[in-house]
């Protein structure tokens, strides 16, 4: 049955049915709760409200560390934005050989449309991301008006780079030339227009997304913060992810702070 999209906000891709199904339990994260990463979310917000007011707007590309908030912007703007038109289909890497279809199938609908890549890398033998070179730039046929394409990754370039492929970067006259393989790979982010970098967090701004998450949970704000660091040193990561873990466990306590870990 074709999704009704007037009603339904987001679906998902799946590949046995050859069909879209609608996501019914969205996460409920709003950009409000998105700490540290404001230069990120203004970038983000501004150039998808040009994309829902038809204005020239860019493919993103968020990459950076993990648990730092890429998809958790991009969840959170369906939230903020869903009233305006704004709907998001996700698809994963393996399935990008249907990608084409999927934005057939929404080309001429009302809405504007996300299309959601998360966690988006190839290894140096795939070739599925040229399925993705045809829709954030077209063909013979220009990509539609009312689809974009946010991904998120940890790599910059997207596709990993073995040492073999610098064997063709050459300069010539004071210029750097890369090889036809690394030109083939870097052609794939360059399709982004918007790329947005996510670092780690300090351990300033760790604490204040605790303080944001567990502003409600009571207790001892000393004794929050010592729990806090040392259940972020037993993970090694700062990160949002590792703060909202803490919350909670901290929320759920059935023991002394100390005994989180």
């Amino acid at each position: 049955m074709p999704i009704d999209w007037t009603h339904a906000l987001a679906a998902v891709w799946r590949p046995r049915t050859a069909g879209l199904r609608e996501v019914r339990r969205l996460d409920p994260i709003r950009l409000d709760d998105l700490l540290g990463i404001a230069a990120q979310k203004a970038e983000l917000v501004r150039n998808t409200e040009d994309f829902l007011a038809g204005r020239p707007a860019r493919n993103a590309l968020l990459w950076g560390s993990r648990g730092t908030g890429k998809s958790s912007l991009i969840k959170a703007l369906l939230n903020d934005y869903a009233g305006a038109g704004l709907r998001v289909i996700e698809i994963d890497k393996a399935d990008l050989a249907d990608l084409p279809d999927v934005v057939d199938d929404v080309r001429d609908l009302p809405q504007r449309f996300i299309v959601f890549c998360d966690d988006l890398s190839f290894e140096a033998d795939e070739t599925l991301y040229k399925h993705l070179k045809s829709v954030l730039e077209g063909s013979i046929e220009l990509p539609p008006e009312n689809v974009l394409v946010y991904a998120t990754s940890n790599r910059r370039h997207l596709i990993a780079e073995p040492t073999s492929d610098n064997q063709g970067v050459e300069i010539v006259a004071g210029e750097l030339h890369y090889g036809d393989v690394i030109e083939e790979k870097l052609s794939l982010a360059d399709r982004f227009g918007l790329w947005l970098s996510f670092y780690p967090n300090s351990l300033e701004q760790y604490l204040a997304i605790v303080d944001h998450l567990c502003a409600d949970a009571g207790g001892d704000r000393p004794a929050l913060h010592l729990a806090a660091r040392q259940f972020a040193m037993t993970r090694a990561s700062r990160s949002g992810r590792t703060a909202r873990q803490f919350s909670h466990a901290w929320r759920n306590r059935s023991a002394p702070a100390s005994s989180l870990l």
